[in-house]
């Protein structure tokens, strides 16, 4: 139903990325900016229900994707993330033997290959947007991809998206992308990133 989407609550305390991402930063990254997003796509989709003409819908297509995206790429995004255990608060950072790290290898030659080109692509995305590693159903590996603003990663399945908008890292590490990518693998959560791996495997739409 057009409307009625939500915040999502997180699956830890805003301080649980801490030292990686402070609890300012997940606060009004998760309070502010993304319920932004969910309040701008709900009047947008409202809008378009009540549109009653070409013109008028065409007009909110820019909305409805900038902030559908936004919605869409943030939900995903605090699920990537868990409290680091190299802090012994989580499992945040550990790739286990399994059948993501399998594909990883296979498709970069080694994990800290991997790290090393996500973060030299996302890094070199001018302005804002997102740095992902997607599932190609296609070449049925996984790759780096990147995208624009809030655009959603269309042609991959998702599996681990990085916010490289300045409000995810800014108040932290200023304007050193690099010290921000490089903290962030202290927090991915490599089991929910397998999870949506073997979902894409299987055939499963995410």
């Amino acid at each position: 139903m057009s409307g009625q989407h939500t915040l999502p609550d997180l699956p830890y305390a805003y301080d649980a990325l801490e030292p990686f991402i402070s609890r300012q930063i997940m606060e009004l990254h998760h309070k502010k900016h993304h319920q932004t997003y969910v309040n701008a796509l709900n009047a947008a989709e409202q809008a378009y229900a009540k549109a009653s003409t070409p013109k008028e819908r065409i007009a909110l297509q820019a909305a409805l994707k900038f902030n559908g995206g936004g919605h869409i790429n943030h939900s995903l995004f605090w699920k990537n993330l868990a409290p680091a255990a190299s802090e012994g608060k989580g499992n945040g950072g550990v790739l286990h033997d399994g059948p993501l790290k399998k594909a990883i290898l296979e498709s970069f030659g080694s994990f800290e290959n991997f790290k090393k080109e996500f973060n030299t692509t996302t890094a070199a995305i001018q302005g804002s947007g997102w740095g992902w590693l997607g599932y190609n159903p296609s070449s049925k590996r996984v790759e780096l991809a990147t995208t624009a603003n809030q655009d959603p990663l269309l042609t991959h399945v998702p599996l681990i998206g990085v916010d490289i908008w300045e409000h995810a890292f800014y108040l932290q590490y200023l304007n050193v992308k690099a010290d921000y990518l490089n903290a962030i693998w202290n927090v991915i959560n490599f089991e929910e990133a397998e999870k949506r791996y073997l979902e894409a495997v299987g055939g499963a739409k995410l």
